[in-house]
């Protein structure tokens, strides 16, 4: 009989973090609408995974009763550990050069207006797999031409041309999540550095002015208000258009704790603040995640845009 395969293999030695009890409005409705299964049984027809289902995302079921999947390519097995992190972690398999042709065809068999395509970390490929998003990103466009593109990637720390590669193949919307404050990346995305993330986002603007820029923060991890408006301002001088604040919700006893729970009324503070310093676009709420009510969000970013450009005409 073949060992089940340790999901967190690294946190294992950690000493247990009580989860805390959620307040009422946090708690989601379990999944159980049709919608919802036909879903789930095209994602499992076409052999995807999502980060819906590996990130336990507390919104599946109100994202896929719209048939509103967020697709995870390059496998489910990442290179990094970060503490608040669900999907696995280890040594990933190769990249199946299948997965764009696939992921293109159920995107089309969903008819999505709109599609978000997020990664494991593969610090093991020489590119850390931007050819891999690049061509999953021109599948879709053969297949389902009118569906827009929102890709939300690694970091690509150390890999060379790898943000060009991406931003080449066009998506709609370039998504890289800052997560956390800077003093919290030791303790919280210890692989990762915060002014890489910075310079990231940077970077696509600089290559393409016309793609939509988004990261996005998870709060409840201890940092102060004063930490997360100077994240704002560091987002902002990086030309970042969207910005998403959402509650953090520890997966498991091993991952980072919550330090608290975040009132409705201070994440609409947040907003009127993000608002304030010059975002196009701000989702800030208890249960928001980067591909939280996407579709609707792109909408709504464009528009901001031309309203933006008009007045700058007027």
């Amino acid at each position: 009989m073949q060992k089940k395969r340790t999901r967190h293999p690294e946190k294992q030695r950690r000493p247990d973090n009580p989860a805390k009890r959620k307040p009422p409005w946090i708690r989601v409705k379990a999944p159980v609408s049709d919608g919802y299964l036909e879903t789930k049984a095209i994602v499992s027809e076409h052999g995807l995974s999502t980060v819906c289902e590996e990130a336990a995302c507390p919104n599946i079921g109100e994202c896929w009763a719209k048939k509103h999947a967020t697709f995870m390519i390059m496998g489910d097995i990442c290179t990094r550990a970060c503490a608040f992190c669900n999907v696995s972690t280890g040594k990933p398999g190769l990249l199946d050069p299948f997965e764009p042709a696939r992921t293109g065809a159920a995107v089309s068999k969903l008819g999505l207006e709109h599609v978000v395509i997020t990664s494991v970390d593969r610090d093991d490929l020489p590119d850390g797999g931007a050819r891999h998003i690049a061509a999953v990103i021109h599948a879709i466009r053969e297949m389902a031409p009118r569906t827009t593109i929102e890709v939300l990637t690694p970091d690509f720390m150390k890999k060379a041309g790898a943000v060009e590669i991406v931003v080449e193949a066009a998506p709609d919307v370039f998504n890289h999540n800052i997560e956390t404050v800077a003093r919290l990346y030791p303790s919280i995305r210890p692989g990762a550095r915060y002014f890489t993330s910075l310079s990231l986002l940077a970077r696509v603007k600089e290559l393409d002015p016309t793609i939509f820029t988004k990261s996005g923060l998870m709060v409840g991890l201890g940092e102060s208000k004063g930490e997360v408006s100077q994240l704002m301002d560091d987002l902002r001088a990086a030309d970042v258009d969207f910005m998403t604040i959402g509650q953090y919700l520890q997966p498991t006893v091993k991952h980072a704790a919550v330090d608290r729970f975040v009132t409705p009324e201070e994440f609409e503070g947040y907003a009127k603040k993000a608002r304030a310093k010059g975002f196009l676009l701000v989702s800030s709420s208890p249960l928001t995640r980067s591909s939280y009510h996407a579709d609707d969000d792109f909408r709504r970013l464009r528009a901001a845009r031309l309203e933006t450009l008009k007045r700058a005409q007027a």
